[in-house]
């Protein structure tokens, strides 16, 4: 898609690569600014992830040089004080905050993140699973200096991972920082050459999805319960989703393959 052929208000695109679906945010004259038609295509994309048997992981990256600018304010700010949301009820949340009407996502996200990622470009990339940064990311949590209030997620997950005080010097600062700052606070997990972060997001991804989709699903969802309800919450899965999983094909094939020296060949089932 060239420049004369994407829409004003930007779009997502959806890729598929194997079991990977790569989502697109396509509005870089505008570095990626969000707008309410890309918010919803957003959506969809995350929904589509979830509902196809065929897809194990996604991958969230943007075109141009910029992950995103965060919110497009003149087109989104009519909803805000309208108290509306952009993204329509019943489909997947991309930022995963449980909100009644939306669905959490199940399957794994990795994050290609690059250039400018501000406001809502961290919170993606914090609701994600695993970040992989370019060495060039400038980073900001804005909304401060806007009149507003970060409410896609980075009020809590900058204090999970980074502890209160880091997470009050960017939330109530709104300065800017770089992809060394971010590593070192847990906000992503790898940082690489400008120029790489995808490439490395998709072998991350193609690794996840070679393993046990059902485990992996299992796994994730384990991890994401002793995070926000606690560990002894997590740990009363234990036994019954390690039951249910040992039973599936998948555990079967999984044996099978280290009996036989090769390879798995997991289906899903």
């Amino acid at each position: 898609m060239n420049d004369a052929t994407i829409p004003f208000d930007g779009c997502i695109t959806c890729e598929r690569r194997g079991h990977v679906l790569m989502i697109g945010m396509n509005r870089p004259a505008k570095r990626n600014g969000f707008t309410p038609a890309m918010f919803r295509q957003l959506g969809e994309a995350y929904t589509l992830l979830d509902d196809d048997p065929g897809l194990r992981v996604g991958v969230l990256h943007a075109f141009g040089a910029h992950f995103t600018a965060g919110l497009d304010l003149p087109t989104i700010a009519p909803l805000m004080r309208r108290g509306e949301k952009a993204i329509p009820l019943g489909l997947v949340d991309p930022v995963n905050l449980g909100l009644p009407g939306y669905r959490r996502r199940t399957k794994p996200m990795v994050a290609a993140v690059k250039g400018i990622t501000y406001t809502l470009g961290i919170e993606l990339m914090l609701a994600a699973d695993i970040v992989v940064a370019a060495d060039d990311c400038r980073f900001s949590q804005l909304e401060v200096k806007r009149g507003i209030m970060a409410t896609g997620g980075a009020t809590l997950r900058m204090t999970e991972r980074a502890g209160l005080g880091n997470a009050m010097l960017h939330l109530l600062t709104g300065d800017e920082f770089g992809s060394a700052e971010a590593l070192r606070l847990n906000f992503v997990q790898k940082v690489v050459p400008a120029g790489e972060e995808l490439a490395e997001a998709l072998r991350l991804a193609d690794t996840i999805a070679a393993q046990a989709p059902l485990a992996v699903v299992a796994t994730r969802l384990n991890v994401l319960k002793a995070v926000e309800h606690g560990p002894m919450v997590a740990v009363q899965d234990f036994f019954d989703v390690q039951q249910r999983l040992s039973n599936s094909d998948d555990a079967i094939e999984g044996v099978n393959s280290f009996v036989e020296k090769r390879d798995a060949r997991f289906t899903g089932r």
